[in-house]
């Protein structure tokens, strides 16, 4: 794969952190959270910055090169500065869906050995953070919960975000180490654990590039679950090797959707086929509203031929068909 020129040998690291150098007043994240109506920008110098805290801090707790880290969190900003950190000291990101639960979560943890975990206290309802409490009884190696919202001890700001002692360039990932470990679906027996290195994620990414024609002037709307290789791939690694903006949404609502979009003035979305069908309807309503946007990549299920038509004539964008699963 080498030699035939797929793999970079670089890890998002040295892309984003010439972004950040070269440019860092330029904004990176966006974040809107639906239950506290919360728009949360950060330039690429201030993600630079805090995933450099989170890096210091999680070596605080012992985290190690290889080591993997679990995280249930949905389309939040912290979710892109987790994975920068974990980049920083070399150890592995494990997003795991918000929608699971004890019995998922106590298998994916345990197979994953994982010590360091991080919820939201509440998120759609559900208390995150008792059930991490439940599963630290169950999994033998789980020694910190850390969690977002908490406002005590264990608070994200209090244990992860707080001032530390920088990190040397010299702990992070090579392209070759393992940087992601994302489970399956588990669709014909139990989730399986897909490894992924910088270079096999950055093989596809450089490839959606090149075929949607993105640049750094890109806005990317993230919807769908980073938690999702189509979340991790495009809404996380994608806008920041470009050097471009991503911006997040943790809950779908499509009229959100479409105020997010002229507002951010969004260019290129990825998500599954129902939410083309439901920001088509509203382009229908606000045909104003939508148009930056220039490219809706549909993936996870068939794009019926007259959804094509309508979503062409109203959202103005091109729409391509994708395919894609957790391990390529």
């Amino acid at each position: 794969m080498r030699a035939a020129g797929f793999w970079s040998d670089q890890t998002l690291l040295e892309f984003f952190s010439r972004h950040a150098r070269n440019d860092p007043g330029r904004l990176a994240v966006v974040g809107y959270e639906a239950a506290s109506n919360r728009r949360t920008a950060l330039t690429y110098g201030e993600l630079q910055q805090t995933a450099d805290r989170i890096a210091a801090n999680l070596l605080r707790l012992g985290v190690k090169p290889g080591e993997v880290v679990s995280y249930q969190l949905p389309n939040w900003w912290q979710f892109v500065t987790l994975h920068l950190a974990l980049l920083r000291i070399g150890a592995v990101t494990n997003p795991i869906m918000p929608i699971f639960r004890d019995r998922e979560m106590e298998f994916m943890l345990t197979l994953a050995e994982t010590r360091v975990l991080i919820v939201p206290r509440r998120f759609r309802d559900f208390d995150h953070a008792a059930m991490a409490d439940r599963l630290k009884v169950k999994v033998p190696t789980l020694e910190h919960i850390v969690v977002i919202g908490s406002g005590d001890d264990r608070d994200f700001e209090a244990v992860l975000n707080a001032p530390g002692e920088r990190v040397e360039a010299a702990t992070g990932a090579s392209a070759d180490d393992v940087v992601q470990l994302l489970y399956t679906s588990g669709t014909t027996g139990e989730p399986k654990g897909v490894m992924h290195t910088s270079n096999t994620l950055l093989n596809g990414v450089r490839y959606f590039e090149d075929r949607v024609h993105l640049t750094a002037n890109d806005v990317v709307l993230m919807a769908s679950p980073m938690a999702h290789q189509t979340g991790f791939l495009v809404g996380l690694l994608l806008p920041l090797y470009l050097g471009g903006r991503v911006v997040l949404q943790d809950i779908w609502n499509p009229a959100k959707a479409a105020d997010i979009v002229e507002t951010e003035r969004v260019t290129m979305t990825m998500a599954s086929t129902p939410f083309l069908a439901d920001l088509t309807a509203e382009a229908e309503l606000r045909p104003e509203a939508m148009k930056s946007l220039r490219t809706f990549v549909s993936a996870g299920a068939p794009i019926p031929r007259v959804l094509v038509r309508r979503a062409t004539e109203n959202l103005g964008a091109h729409i391509i068909s994708g395919w894609g699963m957790t391990e390529n």
